[in-house]
């Protein structure tokens, strides 16, 4: 309990799982959250077919997206990449991470969404 200026008690809630977690995408692959990667700063001529040969020298990739505008169906410059297992996505990752790619250097992380 806390009481905020006007003298209202507040209610806090604890969140459960730990801040520092949060934020920590490694404690998220080794925790076997995810195998799915973010990859940003792709360049617009970048395709599927591209991605996948890129992460493929890291392990067995088993989805590929890159994300398009709906109307003109070009790369919105980001996509996804998923690997069959936690171990292989975070050697991509961490391999991956700063590279150039189509002649950009791209960004990998995590995913957000499993």
């Amino acid at each position: 309990m806390a009481l905020n200026r006007r003298g209202w008690t507040l209610r806090l809630r604890c969140a459960a799982t730990p801040f520092g977690k949060l934020f920590n995408r490694t404690a998220a692959s080794s925790s076997g959250c995810t195998s799915k990667l973010f990859v940003g700063g792709l360049s617009y001529d970048t395709n599927e077919t591209a991605l996948k040969d890129a992460f493929s020298q890291h392990g067995d990739v088993i989805a590929v997206k890159v994300i398009c505008h709906p109307t003109t169906g070009k790369s919105k410059g980001f996509g996804f990449v998923t690997f069959s297992s936690q171990d292989e996505a975070a050697a991509a990752a961490h391999k991956m991470n700063g590279e150039v790619l189509d002649g950009r250097h791209i960004r990998v992380h995590y995913s957000n969404s499993g």
